[in-house]
């Protein structure tokens, strides 16, 4: 096996041992990746179409997924802040216990040095760049990453979307990432 195809095989078993550890309670791993993201997606970042794009999902799937996540209490289902005709989710209480839980995978990188994890997340920032490219999907990122990203004394501005950004939203994911 060449090292190509040896670190794809390392990335996807470490990708199934993450998902299979998503079994937990009454969440499969699709309700718990997308629990995930709208943990860490800004106000904007959070439709269904949104959260579809980012797990790479269909529409209809990622509907069923919240709908379930809904019925069981996990995220609130609330009309979008820029369109009323729009839903955006949010997390409950409940949500936010399941998401501040130490994953499989979390775990093992708190274990590796700070600097291989930044070498780390660094590689698999620039594979995930190729991939995206490759396939025509939409990059996500972080808002402080962004082109569009401005520094302000308490948090930042979106000057795509022309509003102020709160502290903790310069670090949440958005879907207009067009990165610097």
């Amino acid at each position: 096996m060449n090292l190509t195809d040896q670190t794809r095989a390392l990335i996807t078993r470490l990708a199934r041992l993450e998902a299979a550890d998503g079994w937990t309670g009454d969440l499969n791993p699709a309700q718990r990746a997308a629990l995930d993201y709208l943990a860490k997606a800004n106000r904007f970042s959070r439709s269904p179409s949104h959260v579809a794009d980012f797990l790479g999902s269909t529409r209809g799937t990622t509907s069923q997924t919240l709908k379930a996540l809904v019925r069981k209490g996990y995220v609130a289902e609330e009309p979008a802040t820029a369109d009323k005709r729009s839903i955006s989710y949010e997390l409950t209480d409940a949500g936010r216990e399941v998401t501040s839980q130490h994953s499989l995978l979390r775990s093992s990188l708190d274990g590796l040095p700070d600097r291989e994890v930044i070498r780390l997340a660094e590689t698999l920032q620039n594979v995930l760049g190729a991939a995206t490219r490759q396939n025509g999907s939409k990059p996500f990122g972080i808002c402080r990453t962004c082109q569009h990203f401005q520094a302000q004394n308490l948090g930042g501005h979106c000057k795509l979307l022309q509003v102020a950004l709160l502290p903790h939203e310069i670090s949440q994911i958005c879907h207009e990432q067009v990165p610097q």
